[in-house]
């Protein structure tokens, strides 16, 4: 439990120094965030900005909790392609039964290319591999390779992201397929000129093996243009899917490097 409980204090400290930096008038270098939902945008960065998401993530599932860190940077070349690097610094998993492992999670790279279609409908292509950078307790040991397609679209001050995506496991249980496919819809909506609120279905399935789907509701709190911090809930809604989850974490500008 102190484990927890110091994931948390650090995901804390750091949104308060992000606070305290950010001031309500920065608008220059505006950030695109990604988190906290599963569905991507197709929308990049804007180019030659560093981006940091960071983030805490509690999972538990019957007697088994999962305490983790996901990070990731975002790098756009250009308004059409992008570079993204993420993982987990923090792995706490305890599968109930007295086993505890720790350590650094798996590592994901992907590659994106936007399709600007207009300035409120876009469309997104992301091509990304997940490398075995974790202990085996942790992660599978094997590299996942995934393609995900991407529409997003404002319908007034609603902004839609849908997502259909298809990977590949390194691992795969016994008379299961290594392919699995997967589905997510996310809707954001600003509250008012800070506070925005997001909605978001998301499933996979996999021959072989029991459908996973959760439900996902978060706030967001954007003190200016170059912070975003959010908080949230995600229900799992099958018997194959973790129980509950809850999450915090923040998005904002490293160094703008061109």
């Amino acid at each position: 439990m102190r484990s927890v409980f110091s994931i948390s204090a650090i995901a804390m400290s750091l949104m308060l120094t992000a606070s305290a930096h950010a001031g309500p008038d920065d608008s220059d270098g505006a950030i695109t965030p990604y988190r906290p939902s599963v569905s991507s945008p197709a929308q990049l960065p804007l180019a030659g900005q560093l981006e940091l998401e960071l983030g805490g993530l509690s999972t538990h599932s019957d007697q088994a909790r999962r305490h983790s860190m996901p990070y990731q940077l975002k790098l756009a070349f250009s308004q059409e392609w992008g570079l993204l690097v993420g993982g987990e610094l923090l792995v706490l998993a305890n599968d109930g039964a007295g086993q505890l492992d720790r350590g650094f999670g798996d590592t994901s790279l992907v590659l994106k290319r936007a399709f600007i279609v207009s300035e409120d409908t876009a469309f997104g292509l992301e091509l990304s591999s997940k490398l075995p950078t974790a202990a085996k307790a942790i992660g599978s040991g094997r590299a996942d390779y995934e393609m995900n397609g991407i529409f997003s679209k404002d319908i007034g001050a609603l902004h839609m992201d849908l997502n259909l995506n298809l990977t590949r496991l390194g691992v795969a249980e016994q008379d299961s397929s290594h392919m699995q496919s997967g589905l997510s819809s996310s809707f954001s909506l600003p509250i008012n000129e800070h506070w925005g609120a997001t909605a978001e279905w998301a499933g996979s399935r996999r021959s072989g093996t029991k459908a996973q789907g959760q439900a996902l509701l978060a706030l967001s709190y954007s003190p200016s243009k170059r912070l975003t911090m959010d908080f949230g809930v995600a229900k799992g809604l099958t018997t194959a899917s973790p129980d509950c989850a809850l999450f915090a974490g923040l998005v904002l500008p490293l160094a703008r490097l061109w």
